[in-house]
This record gives structure tokens, C-alpha cells and sequence, in this order.
């Protein structure tokens, strides 16, 4: 079950991601209270590729706890970003700006890595059915 969960997780991340990647005048329609809409996608495209990760990875391992990280980092993602740019719409200044590109790279790397090991695990550590 679990992995049907992920795949549904992964496909609302690629909708989230191909929304972002494509340019679309989507992204910055407003939600209520002035969030745009791209970035309430980017936290869906985070959130569901650690979460697959999460759900992919066995209990009580090393990848597990690394995927959990990734995801409290996606979940994160959107709140420090306002409180740095001191608004929703993520505009940003001076170092404040350098610094959020910064960790924004970080939290993606950590959510494609968790991924990634998540999938080589899943993939080679599962006895082969013949």
C-alpha cells in the first residue's frame, strides 16, 4: 500500500513541479491572504517527493530518519522563506535574498537525495520473487 501512496505523492509532485517549470501565469494567481498560488505548489512538490521517500524507506533506518528530515524541511520550507522575506509573496533584498536561495538549494537537494536513497533502497534491499 505503501507504494501506492508514494506514486500518488510523486504524481502531485510532478503536477506541482510541471506547473513551477513551465512558466505559467498559474503560479502567480493569489490565494486568499496574498499567498501565490506557485508557492503554496512548490511546498506540494517538496512535501510529496520526501514524502514518497519517507513512505518508500523501511522503519527505524537510516533512510527513514533522513527522508523525515527532508520532509520537516519541506514543511518548513514556506514559513521561513516569509519570515525572511517578510512577506508572502517571497520578495526578497540584500542578503536575506542570498540566504534564501541558499537554503531553498539545500531543502531541494535534501528532498532529491532522500528520494533518490529511498528508491535505491526500495529497489536492492527487497528480496528478489522469483
Amino acid at each position: 500500500m505503501n507504494k501506492l501512496w508514494a506514486l500518488l505523492l510523486v504524481a502531485v509532485a510532478a503536477l506541482s513541479c510541471g506547473v513551477l517549470l513551465s512558466g505559467s501565469a498559474l503560479a502567480e494567481y493569489p490565494l486568499p491572504g496574498g499567498l501565490p498560488l506557485g508557492n503554496l505548489l512548490m511546498v506540494l512538490g517538496l512535501c510529496g517527493l520526501s514524502g514518497a521517500a519517507w513512505l518508500l524507506s523501511d522503519g527505524g533506518t537510516a533512510r527513514r530518519r533522513f527522508a523525515a528530515m527532508a520532509l520537516l524541511a519541506s514543511l518548513l520550507w514556506l514559513p521561513v522563506s516569509a519570515l525572511l522575506a517578510g512577506n508572502l509573496a517571497l520578495n526578497f533584498s540584500g542578503t536575506r535574498g542570498t540566504a534564501w536561495q541558499v537554503g531553498s538549494v539545500a531543502v531541494m537537494v535534501a528532498v532529491l537525495m532522500a528520494l533518490a536513497w529511498a528508491m535505491a533502497g526500495f529497489a536492492f534491499d527487497r528480496p528478489r520473487q522469483s
